[in-house]
């Protein structure tokens, strides 16, 4: 894929910062479709679960949304709902009461610019596997693991790679690939089980 990325620098995007968290225009073009596509979701949990008085969910979303924001190159998206997480760990329900709104109206605004993706149709990247083969693979990989099947569980590893996980999900694998070399697989295990339930 060839595409002209300057318009996303014209919204305000840091490209360049947002290119080397993803690995390439492949894989970015594929986060900003990801972060396009699951603004109406986002936005309605965040409701949800300050409705609800839901502060641990609230927290975990919003957590989501800063690393997304930046992974894209939105650093001030990201430090707006890194504040508010901050808040959450914190219990300050004046903050997240103050600030959630216009982070949700920050959110919307940058979605409403980003709508161009919407003309570039599938933005998979090479090797980009699918929420529901990555859960799979996740699956097929804690057996393997179990079973202390280095080979396959590599193997696994590799192909679990494909899925676009955060960042910070991205070095837990990372973290779990170096257990396999290290043939500490208890380790391991513990690591996929921390990266499965963010898969979607």
């Amino acid at each position: 894929m060839n595409k002209d990325l300057t318009w996303l620098s014209d919204i305000g995007l840091d490209i360049d910062s947002a290119l080397g968290y993803t690995g390439g225009q492949d894989r970015y073009l594929s986060a900003i479709k990801r972060f396009y596509d699951g603004y109406e979701k986002n936005r309605k949990n965040i409701e949800q679960y300050l409705d609800n008085a839901d502060i641990e969910s609230y927290m975990i979303t919003v957590h989501a949304l800063k690393s997304n924001s930046k992974m894209i190159g939105a650093s001030s998206l990201g430090a707006l709902f890194e504040a508010l997480e901050t808040a959450a760990r914190n219990n300050d329900m004046v903050t997240i009461g103050n600030d959630t709104f216009s982070a949700l109206k920050a959110y919307e605004e940058l979605v409403d610019r980003l709508s161009p993706v919407d003309a570039l149709g599938d933005c998979k990247a090479p090797g980009e596997i699918s929420g529901e083969v990555a859960k799979e693979t996740a699956r097929k990989l804690l057996d393997a693991l179990d079973d202390f099947d280095d080979d396959l569980s590599k193997e696994l590893v590799k192909k679990l790679s494909g899925y676009p996980f955060r960042m910070s999900q991205k070095e837990i694998l990372k973290e779990a690939a170096g257990y396999i070399d290290d043939f500490l697989y208890d380790e391991a295990i513990q690591e996929i089980k921390k990266i499965i339930p963010t898969i979607e």
